[in-house]
């Protein structure tokens, strides 16, 4: 009985092959059917770089005006009352509750 289908064997895994490239092509993680799933992902991906790139920018600029060449006393100032809780006794503080 073997015998009769041994024939068709080739051709049945070769349609099998073929039916599970083809549901995975449709359906896969990348399939046709979630381009517009990877379309989001791709714009929400996009808008946190240019949030992160502005971020190292003004990191950057912090870090030049912190150098041994440009240093800046007011931003120096900032940043020790920033780290350490000082407050000068003419500025206003205002605390968040967290």
């Amino acid at each position: 009985m073997l015998a009769r289908f041994r024939p068709y064997l080739p051709t049945a895994l070769l349609a099998l092959l073929i039916f599970y490239f083809g549901v995975n092509a449709l359906t896969g993680e990348r399939g046709l059917l979630h381009g517009q799933l990877r379309e989001a992902t791709l714009t929400e991906d996009v808008k946190k770089l240019k949030a992160l790139r502005a971020e190292r920018e003004e990191l950057q600029s912090e870090v030049r005006l912190l150098s041994d060449d440009n240093l800046s006393r007011d931003l120096l100032e900032e940043k020790a009352r920033t780290m350490l809780g000082f407050a000068d006794p003419s500025d206003y503080v205002i605390r968040n509750q967290q």
